[in-house]
C-alpha cells in the first residue's frame, strides 16, 4: 500500500472512531503524509509533544486550523 493510500485508510478509520488503528496504519508508513496523519493523531489525543515531532518528521509546521480542517487538507494532499 502507498503512503497516500495507507493515510487516507487512517484518516477513514480516524473518522470511523478508530484512533487505534488509524496510528498504527500511520505507524506502517514511511512517507511524508503517514508522519503528517501521525502528528494529526497525536495532536487529536492532546499529545502536543508528540505531534510536534511528527509535524517536523514531515516537514511541516503545526497545523493551525480546526482537527476537521487538517483532516480535509490531508486527505486532499494524499489525492
Amino acid at each position: 500500500m502507498t503512503d497516500a493510500e495507507l493515510a487516507v485508510k487512517g484518516l477513514d478509520a480516524l473518522e470511523a472512531g478508530d484512533w487505534d488503528a488509524a496510528h498504527d496504519l500511520a505507524q506502517s508508513g514511511r512517507g511524508v503524509l503517514c508522519a503528517w496523519l501521525h502528528a494529526h493523531l497525536h495532536r487529536v489525543e492532546g499529545d502536543a509533544g508528540n505531534a510536534a515531532y511528527w509535524y517536523a518528521r514531515a516537514g511541516r509546521a503545526p497545523y493551525e486550523g480546526g482537527e476537521a480542517e487538517e483532516r480535509a487538507a490531508l486527505r486532499a494532499a494524499a489525492g
